[in-house]
């Protein structure tokens, strides 16, 4: 059985793509998976390590700011997408995949397009409460798309069409041990451990705000940042300026969490304080971790407030969402501090946490997909 994966932008995209191949093997038949989306060599290791294939195909990006680079750089994207549809349809024509599962992302339109013309099965997959405009476009084409959130909070899409099964989550990163964290990260322990992710690209906002309350922050806590791959070094240098020696040792900045790293960072942490991505919440949720979600301001129809907000609501108590607008240092370290300082606090929001959770997503998507083929 040949499988199709359509995606590309973003670790978003990515990761989730891994979680459902992951269980479709698990199921055990003779897959073959294979990949196509835009040029990321970052997509391409973790793609590989899988056993996927790949093929990259041109694909133009809409900037929503309104500057002359912005549309210079728009009108040069225009032309790649019916070259990257010609990609697209020779590529799929030949491979002749069995089933499509589309994560959605600037670069699935051409594929999806194309898979759509060979008529190919597809099934859309959106990770937001506010679905991206190629997600929006294609949703026309299928009669399916499987959804993350609840149907009842999930924006633009017809109801009849929705299946709510939640963002696929690698089952992996739910088999943390604090004692594997310690000996990987070098923690001193006796002081509270916090996560703090900015996406797999880091966030300069949670960076900079992060530097100026880190000898404050570090006197009553551990902290594990994953600062960015482009950010580290700068991070890194700003850090050994503000801190001192003695404090040093309660501090583990990292560019990128791999997956190994990531599963034990998640162990560890009393807190995490994360941007809000669907990926980044549902894997919280999952591991039922009390959180700090500051939402990317500039966010394509502005779907990482609302996510954020979704998740807070359904799951009461589980995170504080502090918008960019309002995150101020100070204002950030004595939030953390209450949250800290209440007794039971923190239990309360890892029990609403898993009020949310969906852990076993990843499998209930490839049994959907399994269960199409049962029915041919």
């Amino acid at each position: 059985m040949k499988i199709l994966f359509i995606g590309g932008g973003s670790a978003g995209h990515i990761f989730p793509i891994i979680a459902v191949a992951r269980e479709l093997r698990r199921l055990g038949l003779d897959w073959q998976f294979y990949y196509i989306g835009p040029k990321d060599d970052f997509a391409s290791i973790l793609l590989s390590q899988e056993d996927i294939k790949i093929k990259t195909v041109l694909a133009g990006k809409i900037r929503r700011y309104f500057t002359i680079s912005g549309i210079l750089q728009n009108l040069f994207d225009a032309f790649k997408i019916p070259f990257g549809f010609l990609q697209s349809f020779f590529y799929i024509f030949f491979l002749a995949p069995d089933f499509i599962f589309s994560k959605g992302g600037f670069g699935s339109l051409a594929p999806v397009l194309s898979g759509w013309f060979l008529q190919i099965p597809i099934v859309l997959h959106e990770a937001d409460v506010a679905p991206g405009l190629t997600n929006r476009f294609l949703s026309k084409l299928v009669s399916k798309i499987l959804v993350s959130f609840p149907i009842s909070q999930t924006e633009y899409f017809s109801e009849k069409k929705m299946v709510s099964l939640g963002n696929p989550v690698r089952i992996e990163l739910l088999r943390g041990s604090k004692e594997n964290t310690q000996k990987i990260f070098n923690l001193m322990s006796g002081k509270p451990v916090i996560l703090i992710m900015g996406g797999s690209q880091g966030a300069q906002i949670i960076n900079d705000t992060l530097l100026e309350i880190l000898p404050q922050i570090l006197s009553e806590f551990e902290i594990i940042h994953q600062t960015g791959e482009k950010n580290f070094e700068q991070v890194q240098k700003e850090s050994k300026v503000v801190i001192s020696k003695e404090l040093e040792k309660y501090y583990h900045p990292i560019g990128f969490l791999k997956e190994i790293e990531l599963r034990e960072a998640y162990a560890a942490a009393e807190l995490v304080l994360s941007r809000a991505g669907s990926g980044a919440i549902f894997e919280i949720a999952a591991l039922g971790k009390p959180s700090i979600l500051i939402p990317l301001a500039n966010a394509a129809q502005d779907h990482q407030a609302k996510n954020a907000y979704v998740y807070a609501g359904i799951a009461r108590g589980a995170t504080v969402v502090i918008e960019e607008a309002n995150l101020t240092p100070h204002f950030l370290l004595e939030k953390i501090k209450y949250l800290f300082a209440i007794p039971g606090e923190l239990e309360k929001m890892s029990n609403a946490a898993k009020s949310f959770a969906k852990p076993e997503s990843s499998r209930l998507i490839a049994e959907y997909i399994m269960n199409y083929f049962k029915k041919l």
